[in-house]
């Protein structure tokens, strides 16, 4: 990518982005006995009216490029669409499987965008990307196995485990659709309207599914409110920032880091003591994104934007 960016002020955003997904497994735990589609729309709605005023007051300012041009608009759609699929997949499989296996499946996608970006985009991966991609989906794996207890019965652990593949399937997909996009847009002229879509998406699956609910408790609106500010705005929003500069393979790759985090937080907030495995599984995967982000990827030709 040919861009002219500050590398201190890319890594800083995604340090305190990636930070905020590890919240996501703790806030979530707090919500666990209500509706996992209504989570996820309030959620997604609630990213979308947050960033609302700003969008208002720079279209009218017209400092960015807020209006969509030629296929833009059809592909923010496509985009917004693929986010609120890949939230509602991704939680819901919670309900129908373990945490262990659906975090395993859900991280596959730095296995799919490599590919995919080395065979749509042409990019030239150095042979320490391609181990740094598969080591640190090896640790993702032991961690995902050291949280996985026997005891537990699922509800439909076929179903729930299908449900966190297409999640990482989906999520692969955005991924691409904004690392095509965002080569001509501001981080707000692409994330409003990509949040707006994800949000129509998830409301309509909640009414076709659920139906509207007859009542919403606070601790819903809380939670659904902390995940839209951290995780979604923060969290998301520093991969589609980063993503203009940074490839998506590379990026989809520090996401493994969200586990670590989360049994970071686990400890100092819930006073859960991770095994000596965890460690193992952690170190593992921190070796790996390094690995992965040894060598920039380099492009055989130049995309149109």
């Amino acid at each position: 990518m040919s861009q002219v960016y500050s590398k201190a002020k890319v890594y800083l955003i995604l340090a305190v982005g990636l930070t905020t997904f590890g919240f996501a497994p703790i806030l979530v735990k707090f919500a666990t006995d209500y509706s996992a589609l209504l989570l996820v729309a309030i959620r997604t709605v609630g990213a979308f009216l947050m960033l609302l005023p700003f969008y208002i007051y720079q279209k009218k300012s017209n400092k960015y490029d807020v209006k969509a041009v030629g296929n833009e608009t059809k592909w923010m759609a496509f985009a917004g669409i693929a986010l609120g699929l890949h939230f509602t997949l991704w939680i819901s499989s919670l309900y129908y499987t373990s945490v262990a296996s659906a975090s395993v499946l859900v991280t596959i996608h730095p296995i799919m965008l490599i590919i995919a970006e080395r065979v749509l985009y042409k990019m030239e991966f150095a042979p320490t990307v391609w181990i740094g991609v598969f080591v640190a989906f090896a640790g993702s794996v032991l961690l995902g196995i050291t949280d996985y207890n026997t005891e537990s019965t699922f509800a439909n652990p076929l179903l729930g485990n299908a449900m966190a593949f297409g999640a990482a399937a989906i999520f692969a997909v955005y991924f691409l659709i904004g690392r095509k996009i965002r080569q001509n847009r501001s981080w707000l002229g692409y994330v409003f309207p990509v949040y707006g879509y994800a949000a129509a998406t998830c409301v309509t699956i909640l009414l076709v599914v659920e139906g509207i609910p007859d009542q919403v408790d606070a601790i819903v609106i809380w939670v659904g409110l902390g995940l839209a500010v951290g995780p979604q705005l923060m969290g998301h929003g520093s991969l589609n920032y980063a993503v203009k500069f940074v490839s998506p393979t590379l990026l989809s790759t520090l996401i493994l880091t969200e586990p670590i985090f989360a049994t970071i937080l686990a400890f100092f907030i819930l006073g859960e003591l991770p095994v000596i495995l965890s460690f193992v599984a952690i170190f593992v995967t921190l070796i790996g994104v390094m690995l992965t982000w040894k060598k920039k990827p380099k492009y055989r030709r130049t995309e149109s934007g």
